[in-house]
């Protein structure tokens, strides 16, 4: 019987038309343009002004993109997996919802949280259920309304985060390719530095903490930054000694898109050209669980069938990691 890997056959997106440039955002907190684009690499993110709509909307416009171009029936699909920071609601899972949204109706479908490395944490999970030979179809969707979250009067919070998301179809391979390898690792040491105070269990929601903004995202930069550099870079290198892939057999490297300074750092650890890394961060900012695989929808006509590609990742928790696949088909 032929081994069965898990592969990426099929890549969604959807990002919001409200476009929040650094221009703007001069008028809103104490920043400017250059500030922000030396530190971060971020010039513009979107938004998802309308009130009524949350994280949902996002993730049923990127599965709708990947549902129309791969033309699959909704229904074939066995399950979802939503990775997301920010669901719709407490308790009433937002992948649920989606699921029945966009009319797969014989899927089950759950909410998977990781912070930033929630799409990465995703894709080792959808691969395992797709290598069980139990399921033939699973769509791992990452979707975040950062807007929701951040303070708009918090400089240091503000400039980083966008809203979008985009989505991937794993489905069993018999030629090798896909999901080879994977490192994945978490530490309860981040919990203080990046996080949002109330609104869970252990701080739940009141008077005081709306006054307080303890339900916006707060993180300690430079803690994050340094954790960041050295996790990512760390865990990527590791994929590729374990797996004895040099500089030069790595085609791409998608890696999160939190910092460009994070991203170069990673990137030059491993020591690759700057055609192989991927990068969009300029145009999106951090959208959080949205930020692979809205990468691999921007660049999805450079990727290649065979291409080894290394996946990284750095999350509050702190969670990170790094995967190695290898790009299942061309696209036409």
């Amino acid at each position: 019987m032929n081994t069965i890997t898990a592969a990426i056959t099929a890549v969604g997106a959807y990002v919001p038309d409200f476009v929040l440039t650094n221009k703007v955002l001069e008028t809103m907190v104490d920043t400017n343009d250059e500030w922000i684009t030396t530190r971060t690499g971020i010039k513009e993110r979107r938004i998802l002004k309308d009130a009524d709509k949350g994280t949902s909307y996002l993730a049923i416009k990127a599965a709708q993109d990947l549902i129309a171009k791969a033309n699959i029936d909704p229904l074939e699909i066995d399950m979802i997996i939503m990775a997301t920071a920010t669901p719709d609601m407490m308790v009433a899972s937002t992948g649920v919802y989606v699921a029945t949204e966009i009319g797969a109706t014989n899927a089950f479908a759950y909410d998977l949280q990781a912070a930033c490395s929630s799409f990465l944490y995703g894709m080792s999970t959808a691969a395992a259920y797709v290598q069980s030979g139990r399921y033939k179809k699973v769509l791992l969707i990452g979707a975040d309304k950062m807007s929701s979250i951040v303070d708009y009067t918090d400089r240091a919070t503000c400039i980083i985060f966008g809203d979008g998301a985009g989505a991937v179809l794993f489905e069993p391979n018999y030629e090798g390719l896909g999901l080879q390898d994977e490192y994945l690792r978490s530490d309860g040491v981040g919990r203080d530095f990046l996080k949002i105070p109330a609104g869970g269990s252990l701080i739940p929601p009141s008077e005081e903490t709306v006054k307080n903004r303890q339900h916006n995202i707060m993180q300690d930069g430079k803690t994050v930054f340094k954790y960041a550099v050295t996790n990512m870079a760390d865990a990527s290198e590791l994929i590729l000694q374990r797996n004895n892939l040099t500089n030069q057999d790595v085609d791409f490297l998608v890696p999160h898109q939190a910092n460009k300074r994070i991203i170069d750092a990673t990137a030059g650890r491993l020591e690759l050209d700057d055609s192989k890394v991927l990068v969009n961060i300029e145009r999106y900012g951090n959208t959080t669980s949205g930020t692979l695989p809205l990468v691999l929808a921007d660049f999805e006509h450079k990727l290649k069938k065979g291409d080894n590609v290394i996946f990284a990742a750095f999350g509050g928790g702190f969670t990170w990691g790094s995967i190695y696949l290898k790009w299942a088909y061309d696209k036409n």
